[in-house]
């Protein structure tokens, strides 16, 4: 009986479900960049800018749009960003500032025939990786390491979830940049 009453707090514990992923519902600027959820005290509507041809956001001005577009869970361990695939390619910067914080990059209207993505930290001692690809048809696959080369399976909004390797020590924190193809 005493067994029981210890393992009960366990068994409840690893029965609660993770808050799962859910779509939103987003609008594109005039380059196709697509901001979601921005904070309606902040704007009240997303200015469209003029998006560079390869990298996203290499000028302050564009950083500072999509720092606003950045919708982050009230928990803050979920940071999410969304780019038109008519943008490839293109690099995305971000920071992680705690352990178990991820990054979800959602590309929508993504039809090439493959996805090829790779996180480049900052500081190569970082702990981080693409932790999943969540396809247009809601199958998934993955871990993977730093970088992915995975055929698609299908036209429409395709998530590269990024995060923390728990098959590695070390902490996740600092700055990577994604790049995608």
């Amino acid at each position: 009986m005493k067994k029981l009453l210890l393992i009960l707090p366990f068994i409840l514990f690893s029965c609660q479900k993770e808050a799962s992923v859910s779509e939103t519902q987003s609008d594109s600027t005039q380059a196709g960049a697509v901001i979601d959820n921005i904070d309606s005290a902040k704007t009240d509507e997303a200015v469209p800018q003029k998006m560079p041809d390869s990298i996203i956001n290499n000028s302050e001005v564009v950083k500072e749009v999509l720092r606003e577009g950045v919708m982050r869970d009230e928990k803050d361990n979920r940071i999410t960003r969304t780019a038109d695939a008519s943008m490839l390619p293109f690099s995305i910067g971000e920071e992680i500032k705690n352990d178990n914080q991820e990054f979800v990059l959602k590309i929508t209207d993504y039809d090439k025939p493959s996805i090829i993505a790779e996180v480049k930290p900052e500081n190569a001692d970082i702990n981080i990786r693409i932790n999943q690809v969540r396809f247009a048809d809601g199958s998934t696959d993955g871990p993977f390491g730093r970088t992915v080369n995975i055929p698609n399976k299908g036209k429409g909004e395709i998530w590269l979830i990024i995060g923390k390797s728990n098959m590695a020590s070390g902490s996740p924190k600092g700055n990577f940049t994604v790049s995608v193809e």
